[in-house]
């Protein structure tokens, strides 16, 4: 790694040089550091005036662009994980805390291309898990989307669902992959946004593998393996949804930090709390919903508000994140959830063109015109 210095005296490192492929006899140089934009530019600027020639594309923005550099944030959780805050239901249980360091360390220690390791989950786990399984499996016929409904059976089949049985991360990451393309990974606890959503880009989601704390099966402060496995992973096996998941993380490749807000507000109002419409009928198909008994029946009252999916509303519209939500975004399909969400991200200012490679499993940039 080699650095230089811009004009204020910020160091910018040399992170990568390649042989450029659209201009032969040429490298493109790949760059990080603690300067701005224009510093680099003005930087460029003074080369050029030396007689250096510069043809550079830089993204002010870090982002992976193979799905192998997820390694490099995966483990970088904001909290939970090994340690509980003072207010979780576990944080007194010692047998509980150590489960969750055993869990953690899997998930640091996980790199691209290796599988999940299996885990013998414990009596007590089993039994949270199949009172989760049990009450939501009730609802699920009358309340959540067709794609769900039509999945989850073959997840009892090929993947071993079942109210005695916690399914392991790897045999669901396969067969998700195999309908949809998508993948899990498994995480500690919560990711910055922007590291989350740069998983879903590469058709990767992060999914912790720990369960929430027996004494209170029904509620958790945090997504835990119900939540992936019984609210995510059914509709990312649907290849529409998983199309419409990948838009939002590509979306966010290089975008600057308010739009990153921005995009995670709509995350949580589509991925995670959305509703849809199908058949004349309101059904749930965020992750959020399906996987609590309690909203997954008020989300479908006269209760809350619902108004057609508007991603530029959703971008900055605030919302509880400890009670049920008094507000839903109703979307008339995936395909036309997925439109919307192109037309918002193509107003996110960044200096690259965002295009996805599905056989190399790589991000491919072009300057902006």
């Amino acid at each position: 790694m080699h650095m230089c210095t811009c004009t204020k005296g910020h160091s910018v490192a040399v992170v990568e040089t390649r042989t450029s492929k659209e201009r032969p006899g040429q490298l493109d140089v790949y760059l990080e550091g603690n300067t701005s934009w224009k510093e680099i530019e003005e930087f460029i600027q003074q080369k050029k005036e030396l007689g250096t020639e510069f043809r550079l594309s830089i993204s002010p923005i870090w982002f992976p662009r193979h799905i192998s550099e997820l390694d490099r944030f995966a483990n970088k959780v904001l909290e939970c994980g090994r340690e509980l805050k003072s207010d979780h239901p576990g944080f007194t249980d010692q047998n509980y805390r150590e489960r969750r360091r055993i869990f953690a360390d899997i998930a640091i220690n996980h790199k691209h291309g290796k599988p999940i390791p299996n885990v013998e989950y414990t009596d007590i786990e089993i039994n949270t898990w199949g009172v989760v399984f049990a009450e939501l499996n009730k609802l699920y016929p009358t309340h959540a989307c067709k794609e769900h409904n039509a999945v989850f059976p073959l997840l009892v089949k090929d993947c071993g669902y079942s109210k005695d049985h916690i399914p392991q991360l790897q045999t669901v990451s396969d067969f998700m992959k195999a309908l949809s393309g998508f993948q899990l990974r498994p995480v500690a606890g919560l990711l910055s946004p922007r590291d989350f959503l740069a998983g879903l880009a590469f058709r990767v989601f992060h999914s912790t593998q720990y369960i929430r704390h027996h004494s209170k099966p029904l509620y958790t402060p945090e997504p835990d393996v119900c939540h992936e496995l019984l609210g995510h992973v059914p509709m990312l096996c649907d290849p529409n949804f998983a199309q419409f998941s990948q838009e939002i993380g590509l979306a966010s490749l290089g975008a600057p930090d308010e739009y990153i807000q921005k995009l995670s507000h709509l995350y949580w109002f589509t991925i995670e709390f959305g509703l849809c419409k199908q058949d004349g009928e309101v059904r749930a198909y965020g992750a959020g919903l399906l996987s609590s008994f309690g909203e997954l029946q008020y989300c479908l009252t006269s209760i809350p508000k619902v108004e057609p999916l508007d991603p530029f509303k959703a971008a900055v519209k605030e919302y509880p994140i400890t009670e049920y939500q008094p507000f839903y975004f109703l979307a008339e399909s995936f395909t036309d959830a997925k439109e919307k969400i192109s037309l918002f991200s193509k107003t996110i200012p960044r200096p690259v063109l965002i295009r996805y490679n599905e056989i190399s499993e790589s991000i491919e940039d072009a300057p902006c015109v």
